[in-house]
């Protein structure tokens, strides 16, 4: 929809959004109309080169056009039926991602949170049902984030997050480890204890990938201990890190994985995938979702998928990510750069605030987001190229110079 078919003008289009909705986001003060590979475009015609996509989504670029195709012709044939029938798109869909990441069973969800929630529940209800009522307990990393459902944000190892102030009681069962230390992790988990939850690269929290130390141990303590090692990709998954999935790149492999985000290509969906003995715990009505596995984004999924696999898209996020960061290493006031391919973290000294870097990128026409008081993230599309990057680089130098 463009601003100039309905009428309004762009500042009567924002006074709608302030008036008729809930608002929690702090708003990019642009009307965003139209978008293409790695820019948005506003509806007085400005340019912002895009390096947050969505918050990782549009790895595959803004707009792809085999994406795009996809989601067009689907829409023209089947748009929804719920899970009863068998439908095309589900089950390709299917066969892609568990041949492709090496993992036996798929279950859709329309959002990350919605899929950790079923990594949850799968993971306790194998528990209880395996090894008896008390056997339901998750540990989960200090720092870490998971979504704002319930499940979820009471796995979110931050009780002072504002994603759990407020709401009373978190859901029980949960316990916290420090991040990158086995042995905290080893002392959290109790007989009690049926999965260990991670994120292979700390997002919310800074940016910090998991060491290879770190994540094999816990695969090896979860194999001695009987306990699921429950990995959540929904930003690290399908491309960003180097790997088609984070686990790849330390040679594990999960008993239970989630994903959303690059995933749809633009479309939202999330999945869970399992072992097969640990996904006979979902059986009938002990989950489901109407909108789960939509033929529509199921469809641009696969061609998203197809996508980021055929263009080698992690390879191309590997390189990238090692070429962008080595100029980002040479930031003024800089504390420190993280990365996993093009999942990357700057963190500046205390004189330099990352809101204010990001605003100033904004009046700048580049895009990307802060964390924490002096971090900034950037999560580019996986098409991005050293062009794109050394602009990148040359607007914040700016910024930060200016600041």
């Amino acid at each position: 929809m463009k601003l100039k078919d309905t009428g309004y003008t762009e500042l009567e289009i924002k006074e709608k959004v302030n008036q008729y909705m809930i608002e929690t986001y702090e708003r990019f003060d642009f009307v965003a109309e139209t978008a293409k590979g790695m820019y948005l475009y506003s509806a007085e015609g400005n340019a912002y080169l895009d390096f947050y996509a969505g918050i990782a989504v549009n790895s595959v670029g803004n707009c792809n056009k085999r994406v795009v195709d996809a989601v067009r012709e689907q829409c023209g044939e089947l748009m929804q039926t719920f899970n009863y029938p068998y439908t095309i798109p589900q089950a390709l869909l299917a066969e892609k991602i568990c041949t492709t990441i090496g993992m036996d069973k798929i279950f859709y969800q329309n959002s990350g949170a919605e899929a950790n929630e079923a990594m949850i529940k799968m993971a306790r209800k194998y528990g209880v049902e395996k090894y008896g009522p008390q056997k339901y307990n998750i540990v989960t990393a200090r720092m870490s984030f998971h979504g704002r459902t319930f499940g979820a944000m009471s796995a979110t190892g931050q009780p002072d997050n504002a994603c759990q102030i407020g709401f009373g009681d978190m859901t029980p069962g949960f316990s916290y480890a420090e991040y990158n230390n086995l042995e905290s992790f080893k002392e959290a988990a109790t007989e009690n204890t049926i999965g260990i939850m991670v994120e292979p690269v700390q997002g919310e929290g800074g940016v910090h990938p998991a060491t290879k130390e770190f994540l094999v141990g816990l695969r090896q303590f979860c194999d001695e201990k009987g306990i699921l090692l429950l990995l959540d990709e929904v930003q690290t998954g399908w491309c960003r890190t180097g790997a088609v999935m984070s686990y790849m790149n330390y040679g594990i492999k999960p008993d239970i994985v989630s994903m959303a985000k690059a995933l749809g290509g633009g479309m939202p969906i999330g999945a869970i995938c399992a072992r097969k003995e640990v996904a006979k715990a979902f059986t009938a009505g002990s989950h489901g979702t109407t909108f789960g596995g939509h033929p529509v984004c199921c469809a641009a999924a696969l061609a998203a998928v197809n996508e980021l696999l055929e263009a080698d898209c992690a390879k191309n996020a590997k390189e990238m990510g090692d070429y962008f960061c080595s100029k980002l290493a040479m930031l003024p006031h800089l504390r420190e750069v993280r990365h996993q391919g093009l999942f990357i973290g700057v963190e500046f000294d205390d004189t330099i605030s990352g809101i204010d870097v990001k605003h100033g990128c904004l009046e700048r026409k580049l895009l990307i987001t802060a964390i924490g008081d002096h971090i900034i993230r950037m999560v580019p599309p996986l098409i991005v190229t050293k062009e794109d990057c050394d602009k990148a680089f040359e607007i914040i130098k700016e910024t930060v110079e200016r600041l």
